[in-house]
């Protein structure tokens, strides 16, 4: 499949070759993200594969086959022994990857560890909706050592809300019974959990309902949109914060309980930038995203989130048969996420929280006509959530150095 031709920013604008000759140089991919099996079990209404304009799906193949895999996997080892990489990550995603099977997912994993050179550790994790983790198919994680991350929108009547099958069924119990199955037996391979915002949902009996299987971590991702189509509820014009609201509720009873219930990656990432620290997280910061994807076909991607922008837009043209990862490199839309303030908007560049913030979500900055050389379409909302937690942190440290010693 070729590349999505688009005369907007980064594929209009961007001088890579003048980064390049000015020193520039990028950061290697330490993330490859499999889609392993193309098609999935739910109907999510808000899914970013499946509902946004780019529908590239239905004509690539169902599964990843074997060749595919092979060939992504030696890709890796190439990409790895070439910058002498010490640790990489493989997500095995979809789609729902559980559809791959057992065989399929253990051959894999399998195929990943033995293309990889011992100096290297490889940890191989999966995000799934959890309606097929099945004893038998965790015993297989758990033989093969995948983690497991699982998506969950909380308590039951928000969940069901958009996490339906295709007949209308809710997949909340089935969630919940495979999140106790692997949050029993098969705990060390629990990574955590993925909630997508929904402003209809109570923050707080969605976080604690979250909290019901000890997960180590939680991450919030605020719904897929940009300012060409808006997320629900998320004023174009004005200053009214509805997801920083809803976020800054969850905050104040995370970050005040008496004893630590569970990691939260967004108020964690946050919180690592105003200390000083860099953020992990590709939604937030600006450090460089090392992250490719791969579909089922062998086509190499960006971050496939982009598919809410316009068809195409996740297209690299590249494939594992015709090209390494270092080709990916170079491609316009991964090197504006690797530079950091560079890749900004006038706005965000003078913007007090910039280095916090950094623009936040890549594909929550697209407007038609112009491409990605925008704020977020939540800038209001990452502003005012950033401030509440920065003041927070303020009182606590003036707290801690004026306190008398005992």
């Amino acid at each position: 499949m070729c590349a999505a031709v688009s005369p907007e920013w980064p594929s209009s604008g961007l001088d890579v070759a003048g980064l390049v000759a000015g020193g520039w140089r990028p950061v290697p991919f330490s993330e490859v993200v499999l889609k392993i099996h193309g098609r999935c079990n739910l109907a999510c209404d808000y899914c970013y594969v499946y509902e946004s304009t780019d529908q590239s799906w239905r004509t690539r193949p169902r599964a990843m086959a074997p060749d595919v895999i092979a060939k992504t996997a030696a890709r890796l080892g190439e990409h790895v022994r070439a910058h002498a990489l010490s640790e990489v990550t493989v997500v095995l995603h979809g789609g729902e990857p559980l559809l791959a099977g057992r065989a399929a997912l253990a051959a894999a994993a399998d195929r990943f560890r033995s293309a990889l050179p011992a100096s290297c550790d490889l940890e191989v994790t999966m995000q799934t909706n959890g309606v097929l983790l099945s004893d038998a198919m965790l015993s297989m994680l758990d033989d093969n050592d995948v983690g497991v991350a699982v998506s969950i929108d909380g308590a039951e009547e928000g969940h069901d809300r958009h996490r339906r099958r295709a007949d209308g069924r809710g997949s909340h119990a089935d969630v919940i019974r495979g999140l106790n199955r692997l949050a029993g037996a098969h705990r060390r391979l629990y990574r955590g959990l993925l909630c997508t915002v929904d402003l209809d949902n109570d923050p707080i009996r969605t976080y604690e309902a979250l909290l019901e299987t000890r997960p180590p971590r939680i991450d919030f991702l605020l719904p897929h949109g940009t300012w060409s189509a808006p997320p629900p509820r998320r004023p174009v014009d004005g200053d009214a914060t509805p997801y920083a609201d809803w976020l800054i509720a969850i905050f104040d009873r995370w970050y005040h309980a008496p004893r630590k219930e569970t990691g939260v990656r967004l108020f964690e990432e946050i919180l690592n930038l105003l200390l000083g620290a860099q953020s992990r997280s590709e939604n937030i910061g600006l450090s460089p995203v090392a992250m490719i994807v791969v579909d089922t076909d062998g086509t190499m991607q960006q971050v496939d989130t982009l598919k809410t922008s316009y068809a195409g837009a996740p297209e690299t043209g590249l494939t594992v048969f015709g090209n390494g990862f270092d080709d990916a490199l170079l491609h316009p839309g991964v090197v504006a996420r690797q530079i950091g303030v560079a890749a900004l908007s006038q706005t965000c560049r003078t913007c007090g929280v910039r280095d916090i913030c950094g623009g936040g979500a890549y594909a929550h900055r697209y407007r038609e006509g112009d491409g990605y050389l925008n704020p977020s379409v939540y800038c209001p909302d990452l502003m005012a959530l950033i401030s509440h937690i920065g003041r927070t942190v303020q009182h606590d440290l003036a707290l801690a150095t004026t306190a008398p010693d005992r």
